[in-house]
This record gives C-alpha cells, structure tokens and sequence, in this order.
C-alpha cells in the first residue's frame, strides 16, 4: 500500500525493494556509489540524493537507469558522514538537522567527485540531476560551477535561490502539480517568478515543466505500480530527464 496517507512530505511512495548493479568506492573523503555502462563512455553524470542520503535503493535505482542508457553514473555522500533523515526522525527537528547540510555547500565534494570520474572513469563531459535536497544542489552548481555540461533538478527547493536565473549551463526544472514540500499553489509566485526572471535574463536554455496530478518524489519514489493512472507521468518524467541529459551532454 502507498504511504501517501503519512505526513512526511517527502516519503511519499514506497522505497524499492533494490539493491544496486554498481559498487560503493572512497573517493578521497566521500564514500560513493558508482555504476558503468558495460561499453566504453565519456559521459557522465552526477546523482544528488536527496534528504534520505546516498544510500536509497530509489536514488541508486536512477543512477543504475542512467547507466542503462549510457552513462557513467555516480551518487556520493554529499552528506559527508552524517547521518540521513529517517522517516521515524522527528520532523519538529528537522529545520535544525538541515541547518547542518546546506545543498549550496557541495562545491568542494563537486570537484573531488568531478576529478575522480575525470582521471579514474575518463569522462570528458559531465551533468548532474539531483531529487529534492539534490535538485536544489543542482540548482546551485548551475549558477556557480563552470565546469559541468548541464543540469536536471528534480522538485528542487527553488524559493532558496531568489536571484537564480543567472544559470550558467543548460537546466532542465522538473515540479510536481501536487507537491506537498514544494506546493505550487503557494510557491506558485515562486515558479512563476523563476520563469519570469528566466525569460527575462538567461542566456542559456532552459525548461520549467509541471506533470499533472503528480506528487513530490514521483520520478525517484513512486512505484509504477502504486497508482496506475500515474504510471505514463512518472515514465515521461523519466524520459524527459533522460533526454535533457542526451541533448546537452
């Protein structure tokens, strides 16, 4: 049975019951989970998790679907050690748990992660998609790192970044009509502020879709299975990204 009826907004979903093609490796500081495609590839592409951390079968499900379609794909720790929200943690603790894992502050974990898959994977082009958490953090390395190729955020928190329009790399925003940690019928003056600003002043491409009907964490957290009628948005959301990354990568 779903747990859509539980109050954490960002469980919604089962979790999958997956265990992973690729393998856990120590990249200088960060412990990462690493898959590649079985054909030789230049490509690759960062995994930001999100506040369920590095570990999650759905998160490593995604890099392993990525892999599948060619890329060398890699989800590190960006939590560096500390412990990932549990969904029995007390969410009147949260705002002070996160407090200690700003998604704005990765850029160094960015360079040894983009070293590694540079001198140990021979990737010469490299996105990166994140969920949640991680599409805020992708948010982030759009507007400041000059060294990747492009960027998918997965229902990012885009009301953290108020003068995000400035992006330096092709980014593709994916929200959720129904989201609960993102919901658009309040933040709506914020996806429709992040077009406006968009329109207005950025110089690279750029892609803001909204999939009806759908929940936060539809394309990483929701089996196919647990409503039908969700089934075609959830694969599009998959396909879309999937497509982005190809275009620009």
């Amino acid at each position: 049975m779903a747990n859509e009826v539980k109050p954490c907004p960002c469980d919604i979903g089962d979790k999958f019951d997956y265990e992973g093609c690729g393998q856990e490796v120590q990249v200088e500081h960060i412990k990462a989970y690493v898959c590649k495609p079985s054909g030789k590839s230049d490509k690759a592409v960062i995994v930001i998790h999100d506040i369920f951390g590095w570990q999650l079968p759905n998160t490593r499900y995604i890099a392993d679907l990525l892999t599948a379609h060619g890329y060398i794909a890699i989800c590190p720790d960006f939590f560096v050690g500390q412990e990932a929200w549990k969904p029995s943690d007390n969410w009147a603790t949260f705002d002070d748990w996160l407090k200690t894992r700003d998604s704005s502050k990765i850029d160094r974990e960015v360079d040894v992660v983009m070293k590694y898959l540079q001198k140990e994977c021979g990737a010469k082009k490299i996105g990166v998609i994140g969920f949640c958490w991680g599409g805020a953090a992708v948010h982030h390395l759009m507007l400041k790192n000059p060294h990747l190729k492009t960027g998918v955020s997965n229902y990012g928190v885009i009301r953290l970044f108020e003068d995000g329009c400035n992006l330096l790399h092709p980014t593709f925003f994916i929200f959720a009509e129904k989201d609960d940690y993102v919901p658009l019928d309040q933040a709506s003056f914020f996806v429709t502020q992040l077009q406006q600003k968009l329109k207005e002043s950025c110089k690279v491409e750029y892609e803001v879709k909204i999939y009806p009907g759908q929940t936060h964490g539809f394309i990483h957290r929701k089996k196919e299975d647990i409503n039908p009628q969700d089934k075609p948005y959830i694969e599009e959301g998959r396909r879309d990204m999937i497509n982005w990354l190809n275009k620009y990568i």
